[in-house]
């Protein structure tokens, strides 16, 4: 049953085949913005239950009070990955630019509500969403379970985007004695595969891997045709895989980029920017944009991407429509059970 809190109408659904209509043409229309939760909603469709529980909930607005049409505001989900329990997604229906603290508080505590009627706390371990929006339920949901949240925020990041206009052919610098050579990852590299995956986690505290889970990661990747990586060349010397970049949420028209990673010892060469720049050559082929998140505090990173074609990286102060600051913040882990994504 639906609860009504005020003039929203917060509802739970317990298998992404149940979300109604209007979720599935919000993340339509809105589908760069939707790459956190659409893609996985979409496979979840074809799952019995296999990977644990997960649900989904909605807020909905009513037009007027006379009016019984209503209309979509938020969408939150607590899913499962393959390697364990996701944060809490929200995604918004709207630009997070046109969000005021009211419009916010009322529909976030009516899903607050129902959220703690479905899991216990202990289970939100982290939430992000757009910066506003996360901000707001860190906030609420510390009120409402005395649970505190981490100042220092676990990703703080852009919401970027590139499109067949806006990727680059920019030559780049050659090193005469590297060759190189972009392809899918495939069994024989796992365990180069495992090591890009668990020093990429390295760098993204709390959710670091151990030598076993990344090998996991890694299996999962290869087999599921998610990882590409840029294999070097030097004469007289074994090849080497310098770079790694997953691509794990797909949508009918959009890619999300997931993972971007360079093995220290092949820094400073550009691998990077080639692995990436061929990865959206090829997903550009059959989608309409690539998506990623780019951190605040990596503008070396911002730096390849705006290279490579993906728009709101420069120093520039403009805002670009699509371009989205999204937070994850962490609430304590003596109280919360840490996921992985």
């Amino acid at each position: 049953m639906p609860a009504l809190v005020s003039k929203h109408v917060v509802r739970v659904y317990d298998h992404a085949s149940k979300l109604p209509a209007s979720v599935w043409e919000a993340f339509r229309l809105r589908e760069r913005e939707a790459n956190v939760m659409y893609p996985h909603a979409l496979k979840s469709r074809l799952y019995d239950g296999a990977q644990g529980p997960q649900f989904w909930l909605t807020c909905s607005s009513y037009i007027a009070s006379n009016d019984d049409r209503q209309t979509l505001d938020l969408v939150l989900s607590c899913t499962e990955g393959a390697m364990g329990s996701f944060p809490i997604f929200i995604f918004v229906n709207t630009s997070p630019r046109h969000l005021s603290p009211e419009w916010l508080r009322s529909r976030l505590d009516a899903m607050i509500q129902r959220l703690l009627g479905q899991v216990d706390a202990s289970r939100v371990f982290s939430v992000f969403a757009p910066e506003p929006v996360t901000r707001e339920f860190a906030q609420m949901w510390m009120y409402r379970t005395n649970i505190g949240f981490y100042s220092e925020p676990y990703y703080a990041a852009k919401l970027t985007y590139c499109t067949p206009t806006t990727i680059t052919r920019r030559r780049m610098t050659v090193f005469p004695d590297l060759g190189y050579v972009p392809r899918l990852a495939e069994d024989k590299d796992l365990h180069v595969v495992a090591e890009l995956c668990r020093g990429f986690a390295a760098t993204s505290e709390p959710f670091t891997l151990t030598e076993q889970k990344a090998l996991k990661e890694a299996r999962y990747l290869i087999k599921g045709g998610l990882v590409w990586v840029l294999e070097v060349h030097r004469p007289g010397q074994p090849s080497d895989l310098a770079s790694l970049v997953a691509v794990t949420r797909t949508s009918s028209n959009v890619s999300g980029i997931t993972k971007v990673y360079t093995n220290p010892r092949w820094r400073k060469r550009g691998c990077a920017e080639r692995l990436v720049r061929h990865v959206c050559q090829q997903l550009l082929a059959t989608k309409a944009a690539v998506v990623l998140y780019v951190a605040h505090n990596n503008p070396a990173a911002a730096g390849v991407y705006h290279r490579v074609g993906f728009q709101g990286l420069t120093d520039s102060k403009a805002r670009v429509d699509g371009v989205e600051s999204w937070l994850e913040l962490g609430f304590d882990r003596d109280y919360v059970q840490l996921g992985h994504w």
